[in-house]
């Protein structure tokens, strides 16, 4: 597993290398999952700041391995985005702030077999009214999924290039927005 390697602090450029995987760190095992499972992580930190959850997975190219592979190129696919929902006082409630753990994602049934990468963020937007300033953290694990199908992920996108600065997910000012109207950066969601 990887995770933000270089520090505690957040990646604030989501057109950094470092928006993917951390490639300075190496897998010591690959985890077997089957397709279907529900999966989240566990923080050695809390997570504090308010934004969301978001689940991908990159297939891992015939003749490399997870443990080797770096997840560049356009093999992203998201699975799950955990959006904020709104209480009675029509304030955003966001997923997993305050706890130890993310929320919880589904691997799709029909993902094919294989080995993946599979990435969590979380977007901190407490600061995302300034170019820059929102905060992504990230952990990857290597896994081989089983018992899948035969289905098509997609869309596929490339980390770095899925994001930009200016996307309306990331330069955003949560304060000041409609309660209903955060929209999460990247792709749609494949669900299978």
């Amino acid at each position: 597993m990887t995770k933000n390697a270089q520090s505690k602090q957040g990646i604030e450029n989501p057109t950094s290398a470092d928006i993917r995987c951390y490639t300075s760190q190496t897998a010591a095992n690959v985890a077997t999952v089957p397709a279907g499972s529900t999966i989240h992580y566990i923080s050695t930190q809390q997570i504090n700041h308010p934004g969301p959850t978001q689940y991908y997975l990159a297939k891992v190219p015939a003749g490399s391995s997870a443990k080797t592979f770096d997840g560049s190129g356009a093999v992203w696919f998201k699975i799950a985005t955990a959006k904020p929902t709104i209480d009675k006082n029509k304030q955003l409630v966001w997923p997993a702030q305050n706890t130890y753990e993310t929320v919880n994602a589904t691997i799709p049934s029909n993902t094919p077999d294989g080995e993946y990468l599979l990435r969590v963020e979380q977007i901190a937007l407490h600061m995302a009214m300034q170019a820059n300033k929102a905060q992504f953290y990230i952990a990857c694990s290597q896994i081989q999924i089983t018992g899948g199908g035969n289905g098509t992920p997609g869309p596929l996108v490339a980390l770095p290039g899925a994001y930009k600065s200016n996307d309306p997910g990331i330069l955003v000012n949560i304060n000041a927005m409609q309660p209903d109207a955060y929209q999460p950066p990247g792709p749609a969601v494949w669900s299978g």
